[in-house]
């Protein structure tokens, strides 16, 4: 396994070894004790999984405050997409700064996603699909978002992308106040 840090502390880049054969492969994307021993203890209760039909599709950017805040480890199950976190813990040195990996299906790599960080994504390949875990289970009432392109993110796509209601409508990053306090 393979970690690297990211140019924000605490988003990582995750690659799980593959071994494979004339098969195929296998790998394990998540193994706990691996984890604890790299200094990673988050603990997942839930499973996430969908599917973008379109290239350009953006979904985000999201967030779950407290208490129901959420860690993410995003990978990629098939297609290409382009990860994004947002730093959003007030008082932060990198408060608003973000960090983009591609993730594909053939690179294997996973983005760890702290909680107190906006994550969003955009398919890069037509029928991408993402596949999350997470730290605290979905909360209606804790949902929230900022809007896709009020944080300076290169998306390297060109055109006009594919949004939901909700993260066409969701507010700017200079307009929003944040739910979450760094604790350095």
């Amino acid at each position: 396994m393979k970690i690297e840090p990211t140019s924000l502390p605490d988003v990582l880049c995750i690659t799980p070894a593959r071994f494979g054969d004339h098969r195929g492969f296998f790998s394990e994307s998540w193994n706990k004790q691996r984890m604890a021993d790299h200094g990673i203890t988050t603990d997942f209760v839930q499973d996430n999984h969908s599917l973008s039909s379109d290239v350009g599709t953006v979904r985000g950017l999201h967030f779950q405050a407290p208490p129901h805040a959420q860690a993410k480890l995003v990978r990629c199950g098939r297609g290409a997409l382009f990860d994004v976190a947002v730093d959003i813990r007030k008082g932060s040195p990198t408060y608003g700064q973000w960090v983009g990996e591609k993730l594909t299906f053939e690179n294997g790599k996973q983005l760890l996603v702290p909680a107190g960080f906006l994550h969003g994504f955009i398919t890069l390949q037509p029928d991408t699909e993402i596949i999350y875990k997470c730290s605290d289970y979905y909360a209606p009432d804790c949902d929230g978002a900022v809007r896709w392109d009020s944080c300076g993110i290169d998306w390297g796509f060109d055109g006009t992308p594919v949004l939901s209601d909700k993260d066409a409508a969701a507010p700017a990053l200079a307009d929003f106040d944040s739910p979450f306090v760094y604790e350095g």
